[in-house]
């Protein structure tokens, strides 16, 4: 079962405070989303160790609940 838009947006504000999140669906299909995620906690850090916090905050929902998650991350 696809993973609502509202549940992946709550769950990395949860798992990165203060974040800004804007998730769109890509397929119009409830399942291949992409997520902006805007976070003073970026700064300074590579890529990579920013798309880790984000996937962490999402608990292990990826590649089941959530089928694909296209990132987009970034500082204010």
């Amino acid at each position: 079962m696809p993973m609502p838009a509202d549940d992946i947006a709550n769950l990395i504000r949860e798992g990165v405070p203060g974040a800004q999140v804007e998730i769109i669906d890509l397929a119009g299909d409830g399942d291949h989303y992409k997520a902006v995620v805007v976070s003073e906690t970026f700064r300074g850090m590579p890529r990579v160790r920013q798309h880790q916090l984000v996937y962490k905050a999402l608990q292990g929902r990826m590649g089941g609940e959530l089928h694909a998650l296209a990132l987009e991350t970034r500082t204010p």
